[in-house]
């Protein structure tokens, strides 16, 4: 039976996803603790742990076994929902191990090519390195600092960076930077700080895109964490920055960006802004005020793929 007056944040995440939003929305909906929800599901003879219930409605893991997606085909009986409308939001599943337990959740990926452009360059340097472009890892909190100097000019980025695995063997993080238009991005300096080490780097100076490996100092399995710090300093234009956008091609769980100013250069006003490509009207803008330091910082959580960003104006 499917319940009337749906609230509307449970049905954009049945139609929207992704399925452990979705999962969790609906559990709230329903007013149920995870106990009791464990409880319904043992009265029709199917048999969840409460661990493997809360790593579902967290995007920890997702169901993939036969009796993992039966318990799926219940819950949306038990909560009222309508026919497939979690099981739709799995896609197809992937191969296991005979043996194996449900697998991490690995996030709808967008290609890189869709999120810098030009994209001829993007595909050009990813195709220029081994493997898949998708190197099996996705964000659960990235702190980023950016710092302009007192010639208005971005000098600086910095990342600490925490990332989990979908997949076994995972050894390398893929970075990509791309600079002010006039840059020269062959004298990008690359800092591999903590928990990793540059790798092969690849550069396009007419689109002012570099690409480096960060390889990792042990082999991931599937759901294990890595925290790893890098840098870029960069090789300013002539002209003063204006933005900094970050590109997620994938699901992030949290992510921290600080613009910090150089006290003889502030702007008059800055504003945060996402977008779905580049070149596209922003669909979120926010004005964000300097604090005492002279920064500006942004927060968001659980996003989706897009670009994010912080743009200021100096007069």
């Amino acid at each position: 039976m499917q319940r009337t007056g749906t609230p509307p944040d449970l049905a954009t995440a049945l139609r929207t996803g992704p399925f452990h939003l979705a999962l969790r929305t609906a559990i709230t909906a329903r007013g149920l603790a995870l106990h009791r929800v464990r409880e319904h599901l043992a009265q029709r003879g199917i048999q969840v742990g409460l661990t493997t219930l809360s790593y579902w409605q967290q995007g920890r893991r997702r169901p993939e076994r036969p009796e993992s997606l039966r318990a799926v085909r219940a819950l949306e009986e038990l909560l009222e929902l309508p026919a497939h409308s979690l099981t739709r939001l799995l896609g197809p599943r992937r191969a296991t191990l005979p043996g194996a337990g449900d697998s991490p959740a690995a996030p709808a990926l967008l290609p890189y090519r869709d999120l810098i452009s030009p994209a001829a360059a993007v595909d050009d340097l990813l195709a220029a390195l081994p493997g898949p472009p998708d190197t099996g890892l996705h964000t659960i909190t990235h702190i980023e600092r950016v710092r302009l100097g007192p010639d208005r000019q971005l000098r600086r980025r910095d990342s600490l960076h925490a990332v989990r695995a979908h997949r076994d063997g995972v050894d390398r993080y893929l970075a990509l930077y791309q600079g002010d238009p006039g840059c020269d991005i062959s004298r990008v300096r690359v800092r591999a700080e903590e928990n990793c080490r540059p790798g092969r780097i690849l550069r396009d100076q007419a689109a002012n895109l570099l690409v480096v490996e960060l390889l990792l100092d042990r082999r991931l399995r599937a759901g294990d964490t890595h925290l790893l710090g890098y840098g870029f300093d960069d090789a300013p234009a002539a002209e003063p920055g204006r933005e900094y956008v970050r590109g997620f091609n994938s699901g992030t769980g949290q992510y921290v960006l600080q613009v910090s100013f150089d006290p003889a250069a502030l702007p008059v006003r800055s504003h945060r802004f996402a977008c779905h490509s580049p070149g596209e009207p922003p669909y979120e803008e926010e004005e964000l005020t300097l604090d005492g330091h002279r920064c500006v910082h942004l927060f968001a959580s659980g996003l989706r793929p897009c670009l994010l960003g912080v743009r200021w104006d100096w007069d």
